[in-house]
């Protein structure tokens, strides 16, 4: 949500923990801007969710026509995913409701991204799909310590100033778990021009690369048929995930 008054505003689940606390230690170690909060408020009158103000920040969503330069764009996203990464996650929130389960082991989407699959027989091809969904979860799994995530990169959560990625918003799904989970954006957001250039940035092994485009797809696969008929941006960013994954790989072989 936003208000008119220019300040970002999310709805945010009470608990132990709260974005309000984690963002302010955060952002002193990160390479691009992220929301400042500023209040915090408590359901009441008719409206039923917490919710979070946060300070303004400028930019357009850094979709393709917004960026000057998409092999600069995947690298500033690679700097900022690593500088996150190497933040101390101890302490932090586990992969759980609060955040979609964004971090936990690829294998425990299994059935959800199984049952999607059944969901949308005969929207596409279902047996190469389970063919890269089958790849995916036969990768070993990340038995290194949790890192932080955001959980939810795709270019409507990026914003770009003057062509260059400029901010990070919506951690809504913000925690710690896999890295795989963020490297997702290399299918979800970037195109196959850039992909290689954005892997090269990144400190991550082959297992974490093959991980994070099983994420790609378990996340569009689940999400298509959520927004399929109620938001076709969210649809269109389902379905190039899909279709990103799967033509990658095909080509990788």
């Amino acid at each position: 949500m936003i208000w008119p008054c220019g300040y970002h505003v999310s709805t945010a689940p009470p608990g132990k923990w709260t974005r309000n606390q984690w963002l302010p230690r955060l952002a002193p170690f990160l390479p691009l801007a992220i929301p400042v909060p500023l209040a915090k408020g408590k359901p009441g009158e008719g409206y039923p969710w917490h919710w979070s103000v946060y300070r303004w920040l400028e930019g357009e969503n850094a979709t393709i026509e917004h960026i000057a330069d998409p092999r600069q764009s995947a690298i500033d996203l690679a700097q900022f995913i690593t500088a996150l990464q190497q933040i101390v996650a101890a302490g932090g929130p586990p992969p759980g409701p609060h955040n979609s389960s964004r971090g936990e082991p690829l294998a425990m989407r299994d059935t959800r991204t199984r049952d999607a699959i059944a969901t949308l027989q005969g929207t596409l091809d279902a047996d190469a799909v389970t063919t890269v969904w089958d790849a995916a979860i036969e990768v070993p799994a990340w038995h290194g310590p949790p890192v932080w995530l955001h959980g939810d990169l795709q270019s409507g959560n990026l914003l770009a100033v003057q062509g260059r990625l400029s901010a990070v918003i919506d951690f809504g799904c913000l925690g710690v778990g896999d890295p795989a989970c963020d490297v997702m954006a290399a299918w979800i957001c970037l195109s196959a021009e850039t992909r290689d250039i954005f892997r090269a940035a990144l400190p991550i092994d082959d297992a974490t690369w093959a991980r994070g485009r099983g994420w790609a797809l378990s996340v569009g696969l689940i999400a298509l048929p959520y927004y399929q008929n109620t938001n076709p941006v969210l649809a269109g960013i389902a379905r190039r995930a899909i279709h990103e994954a799967l033509a990658d790989y095909s080509a990788s072989g």
